[in-house]
């Protein structure tokens, strides 16, 4: 395919942006690995998974004269773990699919995604980051696509809400795993079409035990929707409960769903290890078997950003507004006349 100007002139804007600043957290596998592909799950999980998003580098999207946008991924099997160059076992799966994504996200408002706020945590997050629905595998024996529609691909415009830090101080919190806030709700530069935002818990319906899933983006692979998990445990007061979800980095910020009634309960945050050195010198994942008694995966509770999130039902006022973030000294600066929105059409 014939690239323009346009698209050399953005590759040059990209190398010489700022880095993506997301960490990803680390996840693990619980007892047999649950995760599915997109066409492998129900209808009704299929339009949940349509509300998802992968997050990406701008340095890894870049646009063609068409509309169209590139994404920048590799092949999981070329992952690297170790400075010596040891890379993944030959029997992971997923090891021929391409990896790309930072984190994972759900379309919570009309132009709302709800993700970790060590995802994007500030406007210069915002900025660097390019908002991608789709990135799946839709048919057996199919690949994840990585030319999208402009119509699969929004900005990041405004920080509505974010938190990457020290969580209150309560007694359940003390005892808890996790002691930082981790949340971020962010403003895409347009509404989006085609897809329904997806309705939260407003009154929590779980306990020690309640069955879970979630859907997001795995060492940033195509989307994998995770079940068979339940909470491990969850504690008045705590802005967290733990949970034995089949998640990974890049799973970070993916929503977690109540399996009874299919409602979010909360955003992915951190967990244990993904991959372990086996003594062949390549990485797997680690599983940890039964119900792990040192904890599992951190999930913030919905309840902490429930009022940043319109309702769905159209009789809800309009979220909070955006928080002012002074980044003017952190945007990157483009030659004269040239701007992001001009090269991308956004």
């Amino acid at each position: 395919m014939e690239l323009t100007c346009d698209k050399i002139l953005l590759a040059a804007l990209l190398l010489s942006a700022a880095p993506f600043s997301a960490g990803a957290a680390n996840k693990v596998i619980y007892g047999e690995d649950n995760r599915k592909e997109y066409f492998e799950v129900p209808k009704e999980r299929q339009v949940q998974a349509d509300a998802v998003v992968s997050l990406w580098d701008r340095s890894k999207v870049s646009r063609y004269e068409s509309g169209d946008f590139q994404l920048s991924g590799r092949p999981f099997s070329e992952k690297v773990f170790s400075r010596e160059g040891e890379k993944l076992c030959a029997s992971e799966p997923f090891r021929d699919q391409p990896i790309g994504a930072e984190c994972s996200g759900t379309l919570v408002g009309e132009d709302l995604v709800m993700t970790a706020g060590h995802c994007i945590n500030d406007q210069h997050d915002c900025d660097e980051m390019v908002v991608v629905f789709d990135f799946n595998i839709k048919s057996r024996g199919g690949k994840a696509q990585s030319i999208v529609p402009a119509s699969s691909v929004y900005l990041c415009k405004a920080i509505v809400a974010s938190m990457n830090g020290p969580a209150p101080q309560t007694a359940a919190a003390k005892n808890g795993t996790a002691k930082t806030l981790d949340y971020s709700i962010i403003r895409l530069d347009r509404k989006v079409t085609g897809r329904a935002p997806l309705p939260i818990a407003r009154k929590s319906g779980l306990d020690t035990g309640s069955p879970l899933y979630t859907i997001g983006h795995p060492v940033g692979l195509p989307a994998k929707i995770a079940d068979g998990a339940s909470v491990l445990n969850i504690r008045e007061g705590d802005p967290f409960f733990e949970a034995d979800l089949d998640t990974y980095g890049g799973n970070s910020g993916s929503g977690v769903f109540n399996a009874k009634t299919g409602l979010l309960e909360g955003i992915l945050s951190r967990g244990r290890n993904d991959f372990i050195r086996t003594p062949e010198g390549c990485y797997s994942s680690e599983i940890v078997s039964g119900k792990p008694e040192d904890g599992g995966e951190v999930v913030t509770k919905i309840s902490i950003v429930a009022g940043f999130i319109p309702q769905t039902d159209g009789n809800s006022a309009a979220p909070q507004t955006p928080v002012n973030i002074d980044s003017s000294g952190l945007k990157p600066e483009y030659p004269k006349g040239v701007t992001w929105e001009k090269l991308t059409g956004h």
